[in-house]
């Protein structure tokens, strides 16, 4: 799609730089490009607006800068995710510290039960769309490590686990800003073991454990089923977790670890600055409380720079560092890993009592598609997905649901949090919903507390006509109950 301007009878070269980029902004905000749109190349918009090449140039470097736009190499510029102001305002950050027990399981396992139901319209589960992912490539290097590695395939790869895939993702941990070797790396079966085994080891039935709030329900469920407290720590929808709300909370209540997600936090796809994960570590350090770092999304951010991990700024061992493929790559194939810092020797002990090893197979063929590249190609491509289609769908609820209705402007992942008017219940939606054929998840399952009955999350991951219909329908039964 071409640029068009009107040229000046006499113009300077900043002139005319400043000109091009206000022109391009402008059609980024009326949204002739959108996020992920190619822009015209360098030498095109040249030639079309009879200007040199630096002049161009010179325009988009300053668009770049703006946080506009970013250069994929050997492709082209394209539109970045647009990060709105906050549009959940955060709870009060000196809210009451009281430890609290959780009661999730029962609402979870309603959510989840649905979600597996091929029929219905799936916006509840955070799962990623399987059209998106490579999946007849892992599907060959499956097949080909099976093949080449026919008796260690089928054999016990006790902890550590794997050793070629520890040995990528060691040297896949320097683009978090994190040194480490593959003997500090013991794999998992998924993320939610990682955090499950990390927490056994920290803590004893009756601990209490600080939280985002909103987070996660899983693991809000491996809180419960642990027999752990919980308690809540308000969370910045853009910047993450308040750490004066935590320095008030550790004063007044006994904490045994800290678990958050600093990157893109599910369901707010907050993300904390790093001089905040810095803070954040020395806090708790000051306090000797661990903090165990879910970055199960960290790879998913919607501009090309990866964000640092908290792990890279610990100096005690006390940060155990969390991730899996399974939001980025492949569900199904269960390979995480942990970073157990001062706990590393216990958390293996656990792991090989608890079940014995990971799957062997998907931890190779991982291990193989990391080191071919074939990862970060996938990477490049699934995070300008993500980001446009968060905010098409971002954009329908504003269209359909009710007046007051306020939408997370998530950094990254593929969810966004909803809040609507108080008279909306997120139960009674859900139940809607269900008999519509669609599937939502209540907000009350992301807080220790049943916090958030009118707030939803929805899965973004997913984006075509029938979806975008859904939405329309969730937020006509959300105005029917205002």
């Amino acid at each position: 799609m071409g640029v068009k301007m009107r040229k000046p009878a006499v113009q300077d070269d900043s002139y005319r730089y400043e000109k091009i980029a206000e022109s391009i902004t402008a059609m980024i905000r009326k949204g002739t490009y959108r996020t992920g749109d190619r822009i015209p190349s360098v030498r095109n918009l040249s030639i079309q607006l009879k200007v040199s090449i630096s002049t161009v140039v010179k325009a988009y470097f300053h668009l770049e800068n703006r946080g506009l736009i970013e250069a994929r190499p050997q492709s082209g510029y394209y539109v970045r995710h647009q990060t709105a102001p906050a549009a959940v305002e955060p709870e009060h950050v000196l809210a009451p510290a009281i430890p609290t027990l959780v009661s999730v399981n029962d609402l979870v396992m309603m959510v989840m039960r649905d979600a597996r139901n091929p029929a219905l319209v799936p916006l509840g589960l955070a799962a990623p769309n399987p059209d998106n992912l490579p999946v007849d490539k892992l599907n060959r290097i499956l097949s080909n490590v099976a093949r080449r590695n026919r008796n260690q395939g089928i054999s016990y790869d006790f902890p550590p686990g794997c050793e070629r895939l520890r040995v990528q993702l060691a040297q896949r941990a320097l683009r978090t800003g994190c040194s480490l070797t593959p003997d500090q790396i013991i794999t998992t079966s998924g993320c939610l073991e990682a955090v499950l085994l990390s927490l056994k080891v920290v803590c004893r039935p009756g601990d209490t454990v600080a939280i985002e709030t909103p987070i996660f329900y899983n693991l809000l469920q491996v809180i419960e089923t642990l027999g752990l407290k919980a308690l809540e720590i308000p969370t910045h929808p853009v910047t993450g977790m308040s750490l004066s709300a935590l320095r008030y909370a550790l004063d007044q209540t006994a904490v045994h670890a800290c678990l958050a997600i600093p990157n893109y936090n599910n369901p707010l796809g907050s993300c904390m600055p790093d001089e905040k994960k810095m803070e954040l570590v020395k806090l708790l350090a000051t306090y000797n409380i661990p903090l165990i770092e879910n970055d199960v999304y960290g790879d998913l951010g919607f501009s090309s720079a990866r964000p640092r991990i908290a792990k890279s700024y610990d100096k005690k061992g006390l940060v155990i560092h969390c991730s899996s493929f399974s939001k980025t790559l492949a569900p199904g194939y269960r390979v995480g890993w942990v970073v157990g810092g001062r706990f590393q020797e216990k958390i293996e002990r656990m792991k090989a009592v608890s079940n014995i090893a990971t799957a062997t197979l998907p931890q190779l063929a991982i291990a193989e598609f990391l080191a071919t590249g074939g990862y970060d190609q996938y990477l490049r491509k699934i995070r300008g997905i993500y980001g446009r289609q968060t905010s098409l769908m971002s954009q329908a609820v504003s269209r359909s649901f009710p007046r007051g209705t306020k939408v997370s402007s998530p950094q990254g992942g593929f969810v966004l949090w909803v809040e609507m008017p108080e008279q909306v219940d997120s139960i009674k939606l859900y139940e809607l919903a269900l008999r519509a054929g669609i599937t939502i998840a209540p907000g009350q399952i992301f807080s220790a507390s049943m916090k958030y009955p009118n707030f939803i999350r929805l899965n973004s991951a997913f984006w075509s006509k029938e979806i975008e219909d859904a939405i329309a329908v969730i937020g006509a039964l959300a105005k029917g109950m205002v």
